[in-house]
């Protein structure tokens, strides 16, 4: 655990410095943890919503954290969850099929305001929602956080070589939706 993330926890545990601890941890990662959520659940406000539940969590949590993972680690586990707690609970409002609400998602980014069909960025952003829940976290981690597997590995609770071939199979159907359209 980096010397500072291990300091922060010292002084969240105490009474006089808990607070400014906490504001420390959350400036140190919400941006890393907001781009982590955008990316599942697209929407901006929905990962603002989502990102303020995970500091409330963190805050009821974090003393009970055992430090058996970094912190960074814990975090994004943390953050993981809810963006799956969201996501189920849209499903459950909804009643579209899971293929439906995968579209849905590809929908709202194509509903953006500066989409644009041709610019490869947004076709992957569209490929990426396409896929099924467990390949776009996979994919997210391993390709915007540089998360290793092993990390990956203690934040989803899953095997090194599930994840491998998760990500394997996610990076062809990005290749396959790129190359045909």
């Amino acid at each position: 655990m980096p010397p500072e993330d291990f300091e922060l926890l010292i002084q969240f545990r105490q009474p006089e410095t808990k607070e400014k601890a906490y504001t420390a941890i959350v400036r140190k990662y919400q941006e890393r943890l907001y781009w982590h959520i955008r990316r599942m659940v697209v929407n901006h406000e929905d990962a603002n919503d989502v990102l303020q539940n995970v500091f409330i969590r963190v805050w009821n949590g974090l003393e009970s954290f055992r430090e058996d993972a970094k912190l960074y680690t814990w975090l994004y586990r943390v953050a993981t969850n809810e963006c799956l707690s969201f996501l189920e609970q849209q499903k459950k409002k909804s009643t579209l099929s899971l293929s439906d609400d995968e579209d849905g998602l590809a929908n709202q980014i194509k509903a953006d305001k500066d989409f644009d069909a041709n610019k490869i960025e947004w076709k992957l952003q569209v490929a990426i929602q396409k896929l099924p829940e467990k390949q776009r976290i996979v994919f997210s981690l391993r390709y915007y956080d540089e998360m290793p597997y092993e990390e990956m590995s203690r934040v989803l609770d899953t095997s090194e070589g599930a994840l491998k071939a998760s990500y394997h199979h996610a990076v062809k159907k990005i290749e396959d939706y790129l190359l045909n359209h």
